[in-house]
């Protein structure tokens, strides 16, 4: 293990929509993130736009689905940086806007894996890094409509309703001290996922998911400066 003097930050669905946008706003705040995608292009065109604004990445190609490969990421950043400061767990999936008796079993099993069952996949492996920093943080892309279910939103709305549970749970636990918990609300946003449920819809008249990293940056603000104040701690 060699110490590492800049903030780490783990930043799931880095390849496309707000994740990407999430992990090149942190980049250029001075921070180093670890891009999670299943798409390798994806991660390195994410990557080109850091490098070209002068920052630096590390690129992780993985499906937050293949638990094994989830649960090994944890000692993976200890050998690699020996600290993790922030988790940002951005990936998502819709899957089939369907009755919900009429979901096949595969659709369920990647929604919820993703979208659920990967943030706790995530929180259980970084968790010994998390309590080595004086300043532990992490974010959870959640949805309004967790608290205004829709017909056939069913699998989707479950799994982010449970994600905010257990979230709010774990910091309720205490077993990271000090943690920044945000349960962050992007809202409609011109990504893939908003196209897949929308089709209809024009892009053009949604907000970029860049403009949703801003704001997120700017909820984490106090915690951004906090951390970067302390370096390598």
């Amino acid at each position: 293990m060699t110490p590492f003097d800049k903030p780490v930050a783990l930043v799931t669905g880095a390849s496309r929509g707000l994740g990407r946008a999430v992990a090149i706003a942190l980049a250029a705040r001075g921070l180093h993130p670890l891009l999670i995608a299943r798409s390798q292009s994806g991660l390195e065109a994410t990557d080109d736009a850091i490098r070209a604004a002068g920052g630096a990445a590390t690129l992780l190609p993985l499906d937050l689905t293949q638990g094994e490969a989830v649960d090994q990421i944890g000692p993976s950043l200890y050998q690699r940086f020996g600290r993790l400061d922030l988790l940002v767990h951005c990936a998502g999936t819709l899957g089939r806007l369907t009755p919900l008796s009429h979901l096949p079993d595969a659709e369920w099993r990647a929604v919820v894996g993703v979208n659920l069952e990967a943030a706790w996949r995530l929180i259980r492996t970084t968790e010994p890094l998390l309590r080595r920093t004086p300043h532990p943080a992490a974010v959870f892309v959640t949805d309004g409509m967790v608290a205004r279910p829709r017909a056939y939103w069913a699998a989707y709305g479950a799994s982010k309703a449970a994600l905010v549970h257990l979230a709010e749970a774990w910091r309720a636990e205490g077993s990271v001290p000090r943690l920044e918990l945000v349960l962050f609300d992007p809202g409609p946003m011109a990504t893939a996922l908003r196209k897949a449920a929308m089709p209809g819809e024009d892009p053009a008249l949604l907000p970029r998911p860049e403009a949703a990293a801003e704001r997120l940056m700017q909820e984490l603000a106090p915690w951004l400066e906090a951390a970067l104040s302390r370096g390598s701690g």
